[in-house]
């Protein structure tokens, strides 16, 4: 039976950031903030909104936000069948936890651009890991 889900595990990167909470949120949060450290977007903080990530050679992909609890926690649904979370924690008035989950990941299934999930994971994993570690931490020294 090929329409019986095979789950791949979901994407988990966690980072502590020289930053205040605040700050971090605001990073992970706002449309320009987003931006800076990910790619453009068109992302408005309100629950139930769509929005479109400019994702370059593949084009737009429309996004909705589905829980939004400020300034900790934020998820959105991601194309049709991705789950991104980003959770915040505040560690000291200097220090942030972030973790951010990318879901929905299923072995049976492609991306709307007919690439298998099992391939995708792998450089979206690579991706994550340079983006949240590198990109993000950088981005908020500036």
């Amino acid at each position: 039976m090929m329409n019986s889900q095979e789950k791949l595990e979901d994407i988990r990167k966690t980072v502590r950031l020289t930053a205040p909470l605040e700050k971090v949120w605001q990073a992970v949060s706002t449309s320009e903030g987003m931006a800076a450290w990910w790619m453009p977007n068109s992302l408005q903080p309100i629950e139930g909104q769509e929005f479109v990530l400019h994702t370059g050679q593949y084009g737009d992909s429309l996004c909705k936000v589905t829980e939004l609890d400020p300034p900790t926690r934020l998820g959105f649904d991601w194309g049709k069948d991705w789950h991104v979370f980003i959770e915040l924690k505040k560690l000291s008035d200097e220090e942030t936890e972030l973790t951010l989950i990318h879901a929905g990941w299923d072995a049976n299934k492609v991306t709307e651009f007919e690439q298998p999930h099992a391939v995708i994971r792998g450089f979206m994993d690579s991706g994550w890991e340079r983006i949240v570690k590198e990109k993000l931490p950088t981005v908020l020294q500036g």
